[in-house]
């Protein structure tokens, strides 16, 4: 699944590893939601996104996901 997650870390000037402590996750997780390797617990998405002061489908595109229901 695509992600904002490295855009969104870069414009407010936070290391992976700094989202990482935010959140409750390690910084290999989010280098993998990054590098699209990991999928992203309901859970985690709304922390991510909460984080950001945005909302899921801003920080994630399920657009593919989507395609793959139909």
């Amino acid at each position: 699944m695509k992600t904002r997650i490295q855009e969104l870390r870069k414009k407010h000037k936070i290391t992976q590893e700094e989202l990482a402590l935010s959140v409750g996750v390690s910084r290999q997780t989010i280098t993998s939601l990054e590098n699209e390797k990991y999928t992203a617990s309901l859970v985690l998405a709304y922390k991510i996104s909460r984080f950001f002061n945005l909302t899921i489908e801003d920080v994630f595109d399920f657009s593919e996901t989507e395609k793959e229901e139909l």
